[in-house]
């Protein structure tokens, strides 16, 4: 499993080492142990002019994902891309009373749930769908994680 970051924000407060191991975690979770995942943690304004690009919305989100679902010959499956407002994960933290590392995973599990096809905005039932697996990968990690593993 191969995981690319690319950080494109001034003044990023998290570890790159983590990130990359809880995008690891989801992904072993999911199956996708012989995936590639592009990560970029972006500021509002870039993220902005994507949402506006691709979804012609005209402000700042706090995810975006761009599935690719090529595969190579070595049988490894490159998902796509997952960009995060570091920005928004911030103030969504603020706001939630989270850390900004929890916000950070619960942010990666939506976008690379998307990159498999998981998609909330084309009915209630999908949208009840992906947020059970969302619940289900949370659970998952939170339990690994007590587990010390």
């Amino acid at each position: 499993m191969s995981i690319e970051i690319a950080i494109r924000a001034v003044g990023v407060k998290v570890s790159t080492g983590s990130v990359k191991k809880t995008a690891q975690r989801i992904l072993k979770f999911l199956n996708q142990d012989r995936a590639e995942l592009s990560l970029a943690l972006v500021g509002n304004r870039e993220i902005r002019e994507l949402n506006l690009r691709y979804r012609n919305k005209d402000e700042p989100t706090d995810v975006l994902s761009f599935p690719l679902w090529e595969k190579l010959p070595t049988g490894t499956r490159i998902l796509g891309d997952v960009i995060i407002s570091i920005e928004q994960a911030e103030k969504q933290a603020r706001e939630r009373k989270r850390t900004l590392e929890e916000e950070l995973e619960t942010l990666l599990i939506h976008g690379i749930l998307h990159l498999l096809g998981y998609d909330h905005e084309r009915s209630q039932g999908e949208a009840k769908i992906m947020r059970e697996m969302e619940k289900k990968i949370h659970r998952a990690l939170c339990e690994e994680g007590a587990l010390g593993v």
